[in-house]
C-alpha cells in the first residue's frame, strides 16, 4: 500500500484518525465496540477538531483579528488544542486554568506559547464553583483590546468540528453504528458526532456519560469529581436532552480503573473520560447483544495524566 501523502500544514493533520475495535474487555455475546483513536490528532486529543472550528470561524467573520489574542477557560485539553491553533496561525493565547487539572496540560499549553492565569481549586477537586470562577476570570480578561473570547460552552461554532468525526466513524465501521456513547463537557462532541451518524442511521441510539458524583444531566445534584474535561457541575448551555436517548454515569474511581484496564488489556493508553466512555459503551453493548455495533471515542492520550492518580501504582 502506498504511504499517505504528506500534510501541507500541521492543521491538515487534524482528523482522519483510526477506528479501533475493542477485543480484550468486551464479553462474549456483547455488541462490537469500535472507538475513534483521537489521540492520533496533533496534540493527542479530539479537541483539535473543535478548536480548529471555533478559531477558524471567528477569523473568517472578523471577530478574531490577525495577531489577536484568544482567551478561554479550560480544563486543559481544549486549551492545548487552542494553543496549537494559535501557534500555527499566528495568534496569541491567554487561558484560565487551575491546579485541579494535570500538570502535563499546563506545561503543554505553555510550550505552545500560551499565557496562563490560575484559579486555585478546593483540594484539586473539580466543582461547579471552580468552573464558574474560571469562566468569570476569562470573561474579564477578554475585555482587553484585541482579545477574542472563545467561550466554548456558548460557542455554537464548535459542534460542526465533530461532524467529520461522525462521518469517519460511520465509514470506517463498515456503514453500521447502532449506538453512540460519549461523555459530556460542553456537549459539542456528542451532538456533533451524533448529527453526522443520524444522516446514515436516523435511529442510532445516543447515550451520554457523566460522573456519578455530579449527575446533573440526570437531574440530580452537582458534586466534586476527578474526571477531567467533563462534568462541569451544571447543565451545559448547548446541551439538547431531546437528542439523547439516555444518560448513564460511573464514578471517578471506576473510570480510572477502566483507563488502567484499557492500557493493560487493549494496549490503548487514554485518560479518565475515555474510561467513562468505555464503561458506558460496555453496558450498552451488553444490552444490544451480538450483531450490533457501538461507537465511542478515545478522547485523548494517557500521557496527559501521568502526574495524576490515574496511573500511579
Amino acid at each position: 500500500m502506498a504511504p499517505a501523502r504528506a500534510s501541507h500544514h500541521i492543521l491538515d493533520a487534524i482528523g482522519n484518525t483510526p477506528l479501533v475495535e475493542l477485543r480484550g474487555i468486551v464479553p462474549p455475546g456483547s455488541a462490537r465496540i469500535v472507538a475513534k483513536l483521537e489521540s492520533a490528532n496533533p496534540t493527542g486529543s479530539m479537541k483539535d477538531r473543535v478548536a480548529q472550528a471555533m478559531v477558524g470561524q471567528a477569523a473568517a467573520d472578523g471577530r478574531l483579528s490577525p495577531g489577536g489574542t484568544v482567551v478561554e477557560y479550560t480544563a486543559g485539553t481544549t486549551g492545548v488544542s487552542l494553543a496549537l491553533i494559535c501557534a500555527a496561525r499566528g495568534y496569541k493565547a491567554h487561558f484560565v486554568f487551575s491546579d485541579a487539572f494535570s500538570d502535563e496540560k499546563r506545561r503543554t499549553m505553555r510550550a505552545y506559547g500560551a499565557e496562563l492565569t490560575d484559579i486555585p481549586s478546593d483540594r484539586k477537586r473539580i466543582t461547579e464553583q471552580l468552573i464558574k470562577s474560571m469562566i468569570a476570570k476569562a470573561d474579564e480578561l477578554s475585555r482587553r483590546p484585541g482579545h477574542w473570547y472563545c467561550d466554548q460552552l456558548n460557542n455554537r461554532d464548535g459542534e460542526a468540528g465533530y461532524h467529520a468525526l461522525g462521518e469517519e466513524m460511520w465509514q470506517q465501521a463498515g456503514g453500521r453504528i447502532d449506538a453512540f456513547v460519549q461523555a459530556v463537557g460542553t456537549a459539542h462532541s456528542i451532538h456533533g458526532t451524533a448529527h453526522a451518524l443520524r444522516r446514515h442511521n436516523p435511529r442510532v441510539h445516543v447515550a451520554a456519560a457523566e460522573p456519578a458524583e455530579s449527575p446533573v444531566l440526570s437531574g440530580k445534584a452537582a458534586g466534586a469529581h476527578r474526571i477531567e474535561g467533563i462534568g462541569i457541575g451544571f447543565v451545559p448551555p448547548l446541551w439538547r436532552r431531546d437528542e439523547v436517548n439516555e444518560v448513564q454515569s460511573a464514578s471517578s474511581d471506576e473510570a480510572m480503573a477502566m483507563s488502567r484496564r484499557l492500557a493493560r488489556e487493549e494496549g490503548i493508553f487514554a485518560g479518565t473520560s475515555t474510561g467513562l466512555n468505555i464503561l458506558v459503551a460496555l453496558r450498552v453493548a451488553g444490552r444490544l447483544g451480538a450483531g450490533a455495533t457501538v461507537g465511542t471515542i478515545i478522547i485523548d492520550s494517557g500521557l496527559r495524566y501521568l502526574s495524576t492518580d490515574v496511573f500511579k501504582g
